[in-house]
């Protein structure tokens, strides 16, 4: 756990596959994409080739983190009650071969949002394996507080109080 982590954070690694094809423009060589995410990681260095066919190659991306922290759940809580609850990689652009680094798995809803609207990610939506998602239902029900929305009443402005003073007068 680091220093700034919120105590009862849970990590839990997570193996992504990870399919290239070819481009279906003239401004891209290769089209990517996240396809599954694997709850039991395997022993591979990132980006090994699983297969080719047809054009298309499968790798294993690599491992990444899933970071589940008590303070998110009701993020965690919106995914869980969609239709078909999702988990989202994020894979970035580097210089290096193949061109692609495996950044982030999430299940956090706001966070997709983030990574959707900012830079050049790749950001992929794909269903939750049933294992996560019984692991998060099991964190949101253990973490979860019900907070109510409390509207704050504003303190009346004393209007003397607002107003210049004279130095060395009274009024």
């Amino acid at each position: 756990m680091s220093r700034l982590e919120v105590p009862g954070t849970l990590h839990i690694p997570l193996g992504v596959l990870v399919e290239r094809r070819p481009g279906v423009t003239p401004w891209a060589d290769w089209s990517w994409r996240a396809v599954e995410v694997l709850e039991a990681v395997p022993e591979l260095p990132p980006w090994t080739l699983l297969r080719e066919e047809a054009g298309r190659s499968l790798f294993f991306a690599g491992m990444a983190a899933l970071m589940l922290c008590p303070t998110d759940t009701p993020n965690y809580l919106d995914n869980l009650g969609a239709a078909t609850p999702s988990l989202w990689v994020v894979l970035r652009p580097v210089a290096a071969a193949p061109g692609y680094a495996l950044h982030a798995v999430t299940v956090d809803t706001g966070e997709a949002h983030l990574y959707a609207d900012a830079g050049q990610d790749l950001l992929e939506a794909l269903p939750m394996p049933p294992g996560l998602r019984a692991l998060l239902a099991g964190f949101v029900a253990q973490h979860h507080v019900e907070r109510s929305f409390h509207k704050r009443r504003r303190d009346r402005a004393d209007p003397e109080a607002l107003g210049r003073r004279r130095p060395g007068g009274e009024g």
